[in-house]
């Protein structure tokens, strides 16, 4: 038995000029009238040439002049039968294994368009061989050299994990995604992130589940981006192209022509390719189908940004809940039910990384009588944390490693120089102080940072970086870097950190608020709020730092600029641990004056904020013994102040208010905006004991006295600060009106409060007395007015999204 030549010419024919008409070989099958299953089997060279009317049928479809379809028909003629006995090809056709082979579509239909590459479009328009066939080795009309089935084995995915965990909605989006059986264009997942965070095992875990849906092949190629040298895209070609069937001596020998083969194969097949660890997007775009159902999963730490047109995917380590359960499937439930808080915490010193958390689980397994508490105090010491973290060819520091290595300089020194923030995240602004660098060149570097998978952004604005990735580089901050010249570095950005602080508080101060030229000083107040809450942690950390160096002038002046900002913050445990440094810095330097101030600072927190009451009542007369010796009037007020404070929450009253009323004598002493300042708050303390003596009437008018001069400051020094000395003395007139039953004037008070609140420009602080002013409203009867006033109450507090930070009355 022989086989006719010309088979095998009129498929390779038929298919150049369905792919130059752009048709696939459904839309041919339909305009032409024949079956699909024909039109495939003619294609690939399983079909005796057809009768001439259906050769006709099909060179009408195709648009196909004179010329054109008499070439048509000579090949399909010289495969007719002449008198010797015809059969199929010997060798079955690419993917004939597989059932969709010889459904819709066939993998010998060629791309079109720009993307195709020169291997495509007018070559097999010309009569040149088809997919399987290196376009530059056939002769022109000529049968093209056969392609083999699909190897078996060859890029095998390898097996998924058993103990695979979580990633739901991740795996549900990708379902999502490739659930259309014919998609406008190729599904392209990209998969990135940080190292450790599992990608391939996710890319693997998501093959294996879209393997009943992509009948026609599931394939894994490993491009090596983290490699020292990856794998070229060229090769990568290869390799697909030789696991899809084609034969060694088929496969074209410049990238070019490999991809568009490749897209030829894979147009009309449903399968699915891995690439896992992509180094970059020129290494990707080769292996991408132009066209077709096929969907290819990209793994990379990098975010690979000018890859176009693709479903972005980015991982981010496990919820706590995910994480625990991780360590169970691995190390064995029991385990780790039998000591849930010491799993917990393990799973948190793992970074809740996959990776960390399956070199924990397998040290668990390696070691079974070893109790999960022992492995979690062992991971406890930050010093050999990344040394425990490594198990058999598993290893975290490696995985960083790998991507570091690959940096450029600058972004290793800033990546190193991250370690030396305090924050759980941090601004460009920030580091920059520790880096060396302008704020504009860190933000650059750490958004190639980001694309590099090692440091994630936190907000718009803000960074961070895992746990683990600040172990490792803190690790390389002390390799690859002389100790003086960290040393430096941390010193000249505490110092700048501290001097900005101290920028900021100052603007609270009621003698540099008044003379500020700014057009909105509200706003101004607030961005500078704003600043010293979210950077707490880096200038607080380098107050120690100034205190440990010896810098006490630095402490001492920072901790006196905060102490107005001070007040609208009373919440904040962190106030003891600011001024118990400046008082230890006063001691240092043997300044008095500055100690004197600084102790009433240290009583004042301890009263207001750590409602320690007694402890501030003694160090409230360690202040007042202070200033007594030198003579320091205005020490003396605010010492008796606190003081009274003091012993007004120990119920103390009588005392309380002989205390308030030294402090105003004190104060008398004195012609300055700040024993102003001290005589109102003396004023509203008297009020609040005689209150609380149930002696409402008398608090009334002494409440009045204090309003009016808070009014007066308001008039002669619009700044906030002055507002909210009114907001809260009005305040609290509302308060002792109510103690009356005087709901009427209760009510006005309360709303003279939130005129002066709203100035301040903090709606949180608006809150306890828009809940007053409602209690002030149903004791009227007006319910509905109450409701509408609570609901606003409610509305401005989510709003702001700070609830606990209200400045107290």
């Amino acid at each position: 038995m022989v086989v006719a030549s010309g088979t095998g010419e009129f498929g390779h024919l038929l298919a150049g000029h369905r792919v130059t008409a752009g048709l696939t070989q459904e839309d041919l099958a339909a305009t032409a009238g024949v079956s699909l299953r024909a039109l495939g089997d003619m294609e690939r060279g399983r079909t005796r040439g057809p009768q001439r009317r259906t050769v006709q049928a099909l060179a009408a479809a195709l648009g196909l002049d004179g010329p054109q379809t008499a070439a048509l028909e000579r090949a399909a003629q010289s495969g007719r039968p002449r008198g010797v006995r015809q059969v199929p090809p010997q060798g079955p056709a690419i993917g004939a294994a597989s059932p969709s082979a010889t459904g819709p579509g066939g993998p010998s239909a060629a791309p079109t368009g720009p993307s195709a590459g020169p291997s495509a479009g007018p070559h097999l328009a010309a009569g040149a061989p088809g997919p399987g066939t290196a376009p530059d080795q056939a002769p022109a009309g000529g049968p093209g050299p056969r392609t083999d089935p699909p190897v078996p084995g060859a890029l095998a995915l390898p097996r998924d994990l058993a103990d695979f965990t979580a990633r739901e909605q991740a795996l549900a989006d990708l379902a999502a995604l490739t659930a259309d059986r014919r998609p406008a264009h190729p599904r392209v997942v990209l998969i990135s992130g940080q190292p450790g965070l599992g990608k391939t095992a996710f890319a693997l875990h998501a093959a294996h589940a879209l393997a009943p849906a992509f009948p026609d092949g599931q394939l894994s190629l490993d491009l090596g981006g983290m490699a020292a040298t990856p794998l070229p895209a060229r090769e990568a070609l290869g390799q697909v192209l030789r696991a899809l069937g084609v034969k060694d001596g088929a496969v074209p020998a410049g990238t070019e022509e490999r991809a568009g083969l490749f897209r030829a194969l894979v147009r009309d097949r449903r399968l699915v390719l891995v690439l896992d660890d992509a180094v970059d997007e020129s290494q990707v775009r080769p292996l991408l189908p132009g066209a077709g159902p096929a969907v290819t999963i990209v793994t990379s730490r990098h975010a690979l940004p000018g890859l176009e047109a693709v479903h972005r995917l980015r991982l981010d380590v496990l919820s706590p809940v995910e994480a625990t359960a991780l360590l169970a499937r691995i190390a064995g439930p029991e385990r780790v039910e039998a000591a849930p808080s010491a799993a917990a915490d393990l799973a948190r010193l793992c970074g809740y990384l996959p990776l960390a958390l399956r070199i924990a689980g397998q040290r668990l397994v390696a070691r079974p009588q070893q109790p999960v508490a022992q492995l979690t105090r062992q991971l406890a010491a930050e010093e050999n944390r990344l040394d425990l973290l490594e198990t058999g060819d598993l290893a975290v520091r490696p995985a960083f490693e790998l991507s570091y290595r690959r940096l450029p300089d600058e972004a290793r020194l800033v990546l190193r120089r991250c370690a030396l923030t305090a924050g759980q995240d941090f601004t460009a602004a920030v580091l920059a102080h520790y880096a060396g660098l302008s704020a504009g060149r860190t933000e650059l570097v750490l958004e190639q940072l980001i694309d590099a998978g090692l440091v994630q952004p936190a907000t718009p604005e803000r960074y961070r970086l895992h746990d683990l990735v600040r172990l490792y580089a803190g690790e390389r901050l002390a390799a690859d870097e002389p100790a003086g010249a960290v040393a430096e570095a941390r010193t000249e950005a505490g110092r700048r950190l501290l001097r900005e602080a101290a920028e900021h508080g100052l603007r609270f101060d009621p003698d540099a608020s008044a003379g500020s030229s700014a057009d909105d000083p509200a706003l101004l107040l607030t961005e500078s709020a704003r600043w010293l809450e979210e950077e707490h942690p880096e200038w607080l950390a380098a107050l120690y730092r100034a205190q440990r160096e010896g810098r006490h002038r630095e402490v001492i002046d920072t901790a006196e600029a905060m102490h107005w900002f001070s007040d609208r913050l009373l919440s904040w445990d962190l106030w003891g641990e600011v001024f118990q440094l400046s008082v230890d810095a006063a001691r240092a330097c043997g300044d008095r004056r500055a100690e004197a101030v600084h102790v009433n600072y240290l009583a004042w927190t301890y009263i207001t904020c750590l409602h320690r009451y007694q402890r501030g009542i003694e160090l409230a007369g360690e202040g007042l013994e202070l200033a007594q010796e030198l003579g320091d009037h205005e020490q003396q007020g605010w010492a008796l102040t606190y003081l009274g404070s003091g012993l007004r929450q120990l119920r103390r009253h009588r005392e309380a208010s002989e205390s308030y009323q030294r402090a105003a004598d004190a104060f008398a002493e004195v012609d300055n905006r700040a024993a102003m300042i001290g005589r109102l708050v003396t004023l509203r303390g008297a009020a609040t004991c005689l209150r609380e003596l149930g002696r409402a009437e008398e608090a009334v008018d002494v409440r009045r006295r204090a309003l009016a001069g808070a009014l007066e400051l308001v008039e002669r020094w619009s700044s906030p600060l002055m507002h909210l000395l009114a907001a809260m003395t009005a305040h609290e007139l509302g308060q002792d009106r109510a103690a009356l039953k005087r709901w009427p004037a209760a009510e006005k008070a309360y709303r003279q409060a939130l005129v002066h609140y709203e100035a301040v420009g903090r709606p949180d602080s608006m809150t306890k007395a828009l809940t007053e002013l409602g209690t002030a409203l149903i004791e009227q009867g007006r319910a509905d007015e109450a409701r509408e006033i609570l609901t606003d109450a409610l509305t401005d507090l989510s709003a702001d999204g700070r609830p606990g930070r209200a400045v107290a009355p």
